[in-house]
């Protein structure tokens, strides 16, 4: 939470404002999500339909996109009200990475809440014998969309291995469902997924080729440092994994603008907290949501709407 005092600023004015209803300052919701067969996607479902339902006057939409770069730069454009993005790319976006796709500091970026975790999970095709990082060397492998939250992880663990794209034998730069139609049709050797666990492409994989979770050291993970953490797949969370399986993992942040009044801000946070058991009907992730972990590592300020849902639940002073 380094820029936690950076959001209490004006926090006096955001805690005497009235709540009215929601919806009557901005009737607008679209909702910024990644690939239809990710995680990102029918959370982004899932929440649209609450808010929907639960906001007087509010209309929603979902917008499948390749995730979390073009979501924080579509966020600071004003297309879109609330975001799915990765803790390291929001980190990114807030400094003006431009080597991640960030031209300049997108500093209208505001945090509603952390959420769940996404794990690093490297799927290779049995019969590629890959088994740990190094293995990967030489094998056909697909790192994501290109300038993605998935691909920019990519690239962070191969370089904390002493790996780089150079050292495999071919680099696919492509979405979970078409790197996983790939590996179906033996043209690639494995396919570097950052997700919650379960993700319906590798699950889909599982049923239809052997495969082989690859493992990522906790050394990785200390090499990185934050928000990177050490991890572990547990068993049988796909088809033929038998064994735990250790890896990385990356906290996701739900994120909007400043331009979004803060009683929608407000509503959306306190919606999200509320209906927890609703969304884990949209996908299992969403289990791993804990009002308690929200602010953990927050990489930019919060909303004045989102900080005063958080000054009611006694997190912030």
């Amino acid at each position: 939470m380094s820029y936690l005092a950076t959001a209490l600023r004006g926090s006096a004015v955001a805690c005497v404002l009235a709540v009215p209803a929601a919806g009557h300052a901005q009737d607008f919701i679209n909702v910024l999500t990644g690939g239809t067969s990710g995680v990102y996607y029918p959370l982004g479902v899932g929440l649209s339909n609450i808010y929907a339902e639960n906001i007087d006057g509010v209309r929603t939409q979902v917008q499948s996109t390749k995730a979390s770069v073009e979501n924080l730069n579509l966020l600071q454009d004003g297309r879109g009200e609330l975001a799915f993005a990765l803790g390291d790319s929001v980190a990114a976006a807030w400094a003006g990475d431009a080597e991640a796709g960030f031209e300049a500091p997108l500093d209208q970026l505001r945090g509603i809440a952390g959420i769940y975790p996404n794990y690093i999970q490297i799927v290779a095709s049995a019969e590629s014998g890959a088994t740990t990082l190094a293995d990967l060397a030489g094998m056909a492998v697909s790192v994501g969309a290109p300038a993605s939250g998935t691909e920019l992880n990519a690239r962070a663990i191969l370089g904390a291995a002493g790996m780089s794209y150079d050292d495999l034998g071919m680099t696919e730069y492509l979405p979970f469902a078409e790197s996983v139609e790939l590996m179906k049709n033996r043209q690639i050797d494995a396919t570097l997924q950052s997700a919650g666990l379960g993700v319906a492409s590798i699950r889909d994989l599982s049923t239809s080729v052997d495969i082989q979770v690859v493992s990522i050291p906790a050394e990785i993970a200390e090499t990185l440092g934050a928000p990177y953490q050490a991890a572990t797949i547990p068993a049988g969370t796909y088809d033929g994994q038998d064994e735990d399986v250790p890896t990385i993992a990356i906290s996701n942040y739900l994120v909007t603008h400043a331009g979004v009044s803060d009683d929608v801000a407000y509503e959306m946070t306190r919606l999200l907290f509320e209906n927890i058991e609703t969304l884990t009907a949209s996908h299992q992730a969403a289990a791993d949501i804990v009002l308690e972990s929200a602010l953990d590592g927050m990489p930019i300020p919060l909303h004045p709407g989102a900080e005063r849902f958080y000054r009611e639940q006694g997190m912030i002073d």
